[in-house]
């Protein structure tokens, strides 16, 4: 971390998921331990041949190695599967290629997925990520603006993180006392309100609860729109009510809330 696509980049580049996601969906999936390595230039001019001496044998003293069929580690990517088998040989541990998942005859990929978010196909991107996408973070408190217009909000600030979609949507809300809350988000920089930093708020319909400090998971089901700037907070108020009606028929049309 970060990815060194990211690391080599001249902009932020959007993610599918927070370094706490990726850990998270590793456990769930089993995983019992996790090494992260800061990606850095001192890490970037490692050689292939070193990163496996260091990390693979020293830290880890690996067995056994698994990595995707093109993976490339090491400085001007000089590593690759038949590198880590010849050293392999050698070292005493075996290295093994993971095979590529399609789904619909497609390669799964953070590209394919990152173009169906774009393009609005949350199905399409629920599928091959293999659950629905989902931004999470802690509940901090805002500037009160939408609490003043009827529509209070949980807001969660995106830091360093760059999201691969913008607007307002459908959503589904997690986390919050064991329930699963239907609600209607603004993700961006609230033009009509003159906001500088990207933002996550998301309005819970029917609930008058305190989530300040907890830490929640917004599901997105449906964009309505894209951002807008209206001329004034009446306008937007306006617009507020009828993005939340469209937002409640999407989701009790097409998506039924559970427990």
């Amino acid at each position: 971390e970060p990815l060194p696509r990211a690391f080599f980049a001249r902009a932020p580049l959007p993610r599918l998921g927070s370094v706490r996601d990726k850990i998270e969906g590793l456990a769930a999936a089993g995983m019992q331990a996790a090494l992260l390595l800061r990606f850095n230039a001192t890490l970037a001019a490692l050689s292939a041949e070193d990163f496996v001496r260091w990390a693979l044998l020293s830290r880890c003293g690996a067995r056994e190695v698994w990595v995707g069929e093109d993976f490339r580690f090491g400085h001007a990517r000089g590593g690759d599967l038949a590198l880590l088998r010849r050293m392999g040989a050698e070292a005493g541990f075996a290295a093994h290629p993971l095979e590529t998942h399609q789904h619909a005859g497609r390669r799964i990929s953070s590209s394919a997925i990152r173009a169906a978010l774009a393009g609005g196909d949350f199905a399409a991107a629920a599928a091959l990520l293999g659950r629905p996408f989902t931004i999470g973070g802690r509940v901090l408190r805002g500037q009160q603006l939408g609490r003043l217009l009827g529509f209070p909000t949980a807001n969660i600030r995106l830091g360093r993180r760059v999201s691969p979609i913008q607007g307002i949507f459908a959503v589904r809300v997690h986390g919050v006392a064991g329930h699963t809350m239907p609600g209607v988000a603004s993700l961006g920089l609230r033009p009509t309100v003159g906001g500088r930093e990207v933002l996550l708020e998301a309005h819970l319909f029917d609930y008058a609860g305190d989530l300040y400090g907890r830490h929640v998971s917004v599901e997105f089901v449906a964009k309505l729109r894209d951002e807008e700037k209206f001329a004034d907070l009446d306008a937007l108020t306006r617009q507020m009510h009828r993005d939340a009606a469209a937002a409640r028929d999407v989701l009790a049309l097409s998506f039924p809330i559970s427990a």
